[in-house]
């Protein structure tokens, strides 16, 4: 009985990291996105000085309606690796802590 309570918390403690890299890239890509997109529509002389830094680490970003799209991709690529690997990560510590 004990092993087999063992296994069950072990089985629902684990995360599936596929799914959590994917969920925080959805969600890194669509802030990404909108907020590009709401300087956009705000408009004015100088558009999203501090959101265009963010063409120094993903290339082909500007704030403009097709660098929305651009930082939809690269937003969701980051932030699926990074759910991917703190999911990696966190099932790493239960394994360990399992044995």
């Amino acid at each position: 009985m004990d092993q087999e309570h063992d296994h069950l918390l072990q089985a629902v403690l684990e995360i599936n990291n596929r799914v959590l890299g994917f969920v925080l890239g959805i969600v890194t890509g669509l802030v990404i996105f909108l907020a590009t997109l709401w300087l956009v529509f705000k408009g004015g002389r100088i558009v999203g000085p501090h959101l265009s830094l963010l063409a120094q680490f993903f290339p082909g970003y500007s704030v403009t309606y097709l660098g929305s799209i651009v930082g939809l991709v690269y937003g969701f690529l980051l932030g699926f690796l990074a759910g991917w690997a703190t999911g990696r990560f966190y099932n790493g510590i239960v394994y360990l802590r399992g044995r």
